[in-house]
């Protein structure tokens, strides 16, 4: 089974071309190809299948020839991926399957529009929605955040320092309020930097592949929150996570995440 790798800001994918949805990607063969040390290692799957060729995304073939079929690291479906739809978007130009800077893809969270660059890539990310208050449990510890949702569900949890949360197990969540479960995020403020209207530092652990080096979807959900927390509906907020910077612009119509999405490495599985 031919596969790419790449990653966004160190949250890695493995890339499978499947142009014709012909691949059977079950969950273990999702999890098999993640795994770290006996598969080829990942956050998780995006296939590349034409809209017009997957049930999920036929709608959309007018409009977007692409739709990324994403896969969590142990085999379930998630909405959306705010990093993976930008690798995605790198392995589309780099392959020659798209000849322009700025094109559609769909996602099960809806068309994303993305304007790829040498160095870095822009998406326009379905606008955040700014939930209610919620509690995540970790280990023996509670955590308020605030929930929001981005094509998939958040809790934002502010923090002294993110350095000290321990994540080495999954969250307990509210399951009357995240009945699929959620990502949750620890955010605590940094200085200021140039270009921003807030900084701040992130960590995250994301449901079907635990604690990653970068969400992008988590970065829109914090750069919403902390904005609101702020007194502010709009603006620009650098989010750094413990693989690299994002860089989320909340507007009135929109919400932009930009970063880095590089290729890897590419080569076959043996599964």
């Amino acid at each position: 089974m031919h596969f790419v790798k790449g990653h966004g800001t160190g949250n890695d994918f493995v890339v499978l071309p499947d142009p014709d949805g012909e691949i059977e990607l079950t969950p273990q063969l999702v999890a098999t190809l993640c795994a770290r040390h006996f598969g080829v290692g990942a956050d998780g799957v995006l296939r590349v299948v034409r809209s017009a060729k997957h049930p999920d995304a036929v709608r959309y073939a007018e409009d977007a020839e692409w739709f990324m079929d994403y896969h969590n690291a142990d085999g379930s479906l998630a909405e959306m991926c705010g990093n993976g739809v930008r690798v995605f978007a790198r392995y589309l130009t780099s392959y020659g399957l798209v000849d322009a800077a700025r094109f559609p893809i769909a996602t099960r969270a809806g068309l994303v529009t993305v304007e790829v660059r040498p160095s870095e890539i822009s998406a326009e990310m379905p606008q955040p929605t700014v939930g209610g208050e919620s509690v995540a449990r970790f280990g023996d510890r509670d955590y308020a955040g605030t929930s929001a949702d981005v094509g998939n569900p958040h809790l934002v949890c502010p923090v002294d320092d993110v350095s000290t949360v321990d994540l080495s197990e999954p969250p307990i969540l509210d399951a009357s309020v995240f009945p699929e479960s959620a990502n949750v995020e620890f955010v605590a403020s940094a200085e200021p930097v140039p270009d921003a209207d807030l900084h701040v530092r992130m960590r995250v652990y994301e449901r079907g592949s635990a604690e990653t080096l970068s969400c992008g979807t988590g970065a829109c959900a914090v750069a919403a929150v902390v904005l609101r927390t702020a007194g502010r509906e709009t603006g620009t907020v650098a989010v750094d996570l413990p693989g690299g910077r994002l860089t989320v612009t909340i507007a009135p119509d929109r919400c932009l995440l930009t970063g880095p999405a590089l290729i890897v490495a590419t080569g076959d599985a043996l599964v």
